[in-house]
């Protein structure tokens, strides 16, 4: 085999692996009633509050009107709430209402306890090698993007 031919092969492995991640977090984070992005907006806030729709959007990597919709959605829930901002009252910060935070919560328990039985059981010698690993296709892939832009 080649080396473009390995490279190939576990460039499928890596996107096969990801596909089954993603299946695996969605039912369980489905079982608290949230889709994944939903998760994901409200697991954000916890890191930081008060952020603007387009500051979120970039944190998550989706557009604008991604986040304008899951936003509708978490408000409607009374999962979030809009304020608006001191500076531009046409501007809003995302806060988390207290049901938020604490379904946010239970979001990152459910991801913690699916990644404690999974990369959670590889031996410690391993798992700093597989982060070593994904710092540097990660570094790779920015590069490219950097020369593509």
């Amino acid at each position: 085999m080649t080396h473009e031919t390995d490279a190939t092969r576990i460039w499928f492995r890596l996107l096969r692996l990801q596909t089954r991640i993603n299946l695996a977090i969605t039912e369980r984070v489905r079982t608290l009633g949230l889709s994944v992005p939903q998760c994901d907006v409200l697991t954000t806030l916890t890191e930081r509050e008060g952020i603007s729709q387009q500051e979120l959007a970039e944190r998550l990597y989706v557009t604008k009107g991604n986040i304008s919709g899951l936003i509708d959605r978490l408000e409607t829930a009374k999962l979030v709430e809009r304020r608006a901002t001191e500076n531009d009252k046409r501007s809003y910060a995302i806060f988390l209402t207290p049901q938020g935070r604490a379904l946010a919560e239970q979001g990152i328990d459910v991801q913690r306890s699916f990644v404690l039985d999974s990369l959670g059981r590889m031996d410690a010698q391993d798992l700093a090698k597989f982060e070593t690993l994904i710092v540097q296709v990660r570094d790779l892939v920015r590069e490219r993007q950097s020369k593509a832009d």
